[in-house]
């Protein structure tokens, strides 16, 4: 059974710095894209970044570069967030997401953006930055 869990979520202030994690289960990394996506009060739902389970690449919007850090561990079974330098309108609810690789075509952010290149979700967990 696949799963995703996700945790780290808190109560932060501006400018302040928090790790995120994503448990997997159920399935080997080797041949899925895994996502984190936020999704703020009232506003629909946003890519944030995504590493690849082959061979580790990574993928960031250009609005999320150069505050996140996606990375996974050394067992392949756990995907973090590093968040750096908060700001409040990075309050959401943080999502991670598996997808299986799709099309020879396709690259990393066709799966981050397209919205349909995850097939698995976990249930969030929020990020609150406020002071």
């Amino acid at each position: 059974q696949v799963q995703l869990v996700e945790s780290g979520g808190g109560l932060v202030q501006p400018g302040d710095s928090l790790r995120l994690s994503c448990a997997v289960s159920g399935f080997t990394l080797d041949n899925y894209v895994i996502g984190w996506f936020r999704q703020a009060l009232g506003k629909g739902r946003e890519g944030v970044s995504c590493i690849s389970g082959s061979d580790n690449s990574t993928y960031y919007p250009d609005s999320m570069k150069g505050r996140f850090i996606i990375s996974r561990d050394n067992a392949e079974t756990t995907v973090y967030l590093q968040m750096n330098s908060l700001k409040p309108e990075d309050t959401a609810v943080y999502l991670c997401a598996a997808g299986r690789k799709k099309f020879a075509n396709w690259y990393l952010r066709d799966y981050l953006l397209s919205g349909y290149g995850m097939d698995y979700w976990g249930k969030g967990t929020l990020v609150t930055v406020s002071s």
